[in-house]
């Protein structure tokens, strides 16, 4: 007599089967749906790179000291994106469209049509806007033993007036040709954290040899700086993401530990005034919110 199969079993075994063979039918559709990688370039200056931190990217130039840990790197570890990163220390807008050093191409260079999505910061160093005026107020603040406001009275409405007159249409400029370059890339651009506080605080004269009345002056300055680099994003269509709020108490007068941004003197960074591993972590953070990243 032939082996017959109770009717039971006999359905057991077709749902078993038929759930086998959608699973593996399913498999396909869905390998085929997952998402690539976004193609992400970063482009900017060494607020981009990181310069200061270490340790060093081996795959940069050492002129650009971009460190392994600046936020375009940990923005691209956290969402899984293939990462151009051509940032470096000392750009400005010139040098998107310019070599900045032998063997350092200009940075537009990385973009293309199948950019998903473009960081940078930029325009601190047009006009040495950050160089001139850190300088300039930290010599004179020690000329006077940090009483006065000398840096504002010798150079008046200079750095903002260049702000105003150079930087803003340059940064315009750079982002204009950025998304000629890649119509289809989510370009975001970020303010820069907070280097002094509103007015002097005990002790930071030690670190941020500034006169207390050029603290304000250093202040406003980077304000009207943070407005250009917004207002040339809102104008362009590109994202702005501001660091101001995020970046308050935590400046180059802060307590280590605290700040995100090293002093001039007696800082943990090998480029001073510049962020620190947790500045460049929270400008990361900050923008992965933004753009909505994983």
């Amino acid at each position: 007599m032939p082996f017959r199969i109770p009717d039971r079993a006999l359905s057991a075994c077709v749902a078993v089967a038929a759930a086998a063979t959608g699973l593996t039918a399913a498999a396909p559709a869905q390998a085929a749906t997952t998402p690539e990688p976004l193609e992400y370039v970063a482009l900017g200056d060494s607020y981009s790179a990181g310069s200061g931190v270490l340790p060093l990217d081996p795959s940069a130039s050492l002129l650009c000291a971009r460190t392994t840990r600046n936020y375009p790197k940990l923005l691209a570890a956290r969402s899984g994106a293939d990462l151009t990163d051509v940032t470096c220390g000392g750009a400005k807008t010139e040098h998107f469209a310019t070599a900045q050093y032998p063997g350092v191409p200009p940075q537009y260079n990385a973009l293309s049509a199948d950019t998903d999505l473009v960081t940078l910061t930029i325009g601190g160093n047009d006009n040495n806007t950050f160089i001139s005026a850190i300088v300039a107020c930290g010599s004179l603040g020690v000329l006077t033993a940090g009483q006065g406001s000398p840096c504002k009275d010798t150079h008046g409405a200079k750095f903002s007036n260049d702000i105003r007159n150079k930087t803003y249409p340059a940064i315009r400029t750079a982002l204009d040709r950025i998304r000629a370059a890649s119509p289809n890339a989510e370009i975001a651009i970020l303010g820069y954290p907070w280097i002094v506080p509103e007015k002097a605080v005990p002790g930071c004269f030690l670190k941020m040899p500034v006169a207390k009345g050029d603290i304000p002056y250093l202040r406003a300055m980077q304000t009207d700086l943070n407005a250009a680099v917004e207002r040339a994003a809102d104008e362009t269509g590109v994202t702005f993401v501001d660091m101001a709020g995020a970046s308050q108490g935590r400046d180059a007068c802060a307590p280590a530990g605290t700040r995100w941004v090293e002093p001039l003197l007696f800082g943990t960074n090998i480029v001073p005034v510049h962020p620190n591993a947790a500045g460049e972590a929270a400008m990361a953070d900050r923008a992965a919110a933004v753009l909505g990243l994983g």
